[in-house]
């Protein structure tokens, strides 16, 4: 066999996993979800799915976006000390909550618009 030139890389340990998810705050046991009121209670209930902002590794901050079916939580990084270079963490997710019953859901990390058109297409509520 022939060395294909290309040079090995030891990128060093793998990135920190995402946070799990708060225990049950209602729903899974039969209690009821909070539903958030306004942006400050979702912001409040979004806290618990990030790692604390300012925190090693964490948030530098977390932004609400108040949309017609919920509200959309999503972290601010930090600037990387080198931007040309790859993220050390790449990944991240959004969180919605929905205004009808408070669940929780799980996008992409995609630009706020962008998830909030995502959770439009595929929200299905609850029946009750």
């Amino acid at each position: 066999m022939t060395d294909s030139g290309r040079t090995e890389r030891h990128p060093g340990p793998p990135p920190t996993p995402p946070p799990v998810p708060p225990p049950a705050a209602g729903g899974r046991d039969g209690a009821p979800q909070p539903v958030p009121t306004n942006a400050d209670e979702a912001l409040a209930i979004g806290r618990l799915y990030f790692p604390e902002v300012g925190s090693p590794g964490g948030p530098a901050e977390l932004f609400v976006h108040e949309f017609d079916l919920g509200y959309l939580i999503h972290a601010g990084w930090p600037p990387p000390a080198d931007p040309t270079a790859p993220p050390a963490e790449p990944g991240g997710s959004n969180v919605v909550l929905s205004r009808s019953d408070g669940e929780v859901s799980f996008l992409p990390n995609f630009p706020p618009e962008a998830a909030m058109e995502l959770f439009h297409r595929s929200y299905r509520p609850k029946s009750a």
